[in-house]
């Protein structure tokens, strides 16, 4: 009989690509599979892009930019910010690095304008070579965001008041292929809920609140703050947003944590 192999959260980060070391997660990571580190990356895709190639360059009704990738990374236009992170320069950067040829022109700001600028050269040479490059790359997208999760623990117990209780339910989480999942996808969703911008009425939607939020250090509790958290955020955020629209959309996310991974 063969023996099953089973690789660490960090060790699935040298198995995506042989390529340069990255720092590892504090503590011991997930035993998980080969297929459940594969399945990390599709789900991770569903929930951003319906699985879809077509899905992999999106701009969303109502937002300032463009949402790129399997994790929807964000890309704001020449002289537009947000509160929200850039990340999609970022996954430019690191693509360059483990030896992806790049297009230039994605190393400055997003070229369309606008959503509607965007739109209409979706079936334009540029997006056309975007989704090609993202659907090629999504073992490597999902080494990126295990990446950001990596950099994530020491961020939240620095801003934290219950540092102790944040780190032992992450500990707690990443020891269970679906705890892990839900590490893994959140902190590419919504973010570490760290900075400072990312807030309505002082009150953020990361990470770091859903870990101090939870009932128990369990997915399902995982799940149930979760929805707590961004049922507040959608209360606070500001009307002209029209936050309301995406809740459900949300709180179905959130209930697959609960599931198998």
């Amino acid at each position: 009989m063969t023996a099953r192999r089973f690789l660490t959260l960090s060790g699935f980060l040298l198995t995506l690509s042989a390529c340069a070391q990255v720092p590892q997660i504090s503590g011991s990571g997930p035993q998980l599979t080969g297929p459940q580190l594969q399945r990390v990356g599709q789900r991770i895709w569903q929930n951003e892009c319906g699985g879809t190639v077509e899905g992999l360059t999106s701009w969303n009704m109502g937002e300032d930019f463009a949402s790129l990738g399997i994790g929807h990374f964000i890309w704001y236009p020449q002289g537009k910010r947000g509160p929200f992170e850039e990340s999609f320069p970022p996954l430019a950067a690191f693509l360059a690095q483990r030896g992806v040829q790049v297009p230039d022109w994605t190393h400055g700001p997003c070229p369309w304008s606008s959503r509607s600028a965007f739109l209409i050269d979706r079936e334009g040479p540029r997006q056309r070579e975007l989704r090609r490059l993202l659907g090629e790359t999504v073992g490597l997208q999902t080494e990126f965001i295990i990446a950001r999760l990596q950099r994530a623990l020491p961020k939240m117990k620095a801003a934290s008041t219950q540092p102790q209780l944040v780190e032992s339910r992450f500990q707690t989480l990443l020891g269970s292929p679906e705890g892990a999942f839900c590490l893994i996808d959140y902190v590419n969703f919504k973010g570490e809920g760290t900075a400072p911008s990312e807030r309505y009425n002082g009150q953020g939607w990361g990470l770091l609140q859903v870990l101090e939020g939870m009932k128990a250090a369990t997915p399902a509790a995982f799940a149930d703050s979760a929805k707590a958290v961004l049922t507040r955020r959608v209360k606070n955020a500001p009307p002209a947003r029209k936050e309301q629209r995406w809740l459900a959309g949300w709180h179905n996310r959130c209930d697959g944590y609960k599931r198998k991974l």
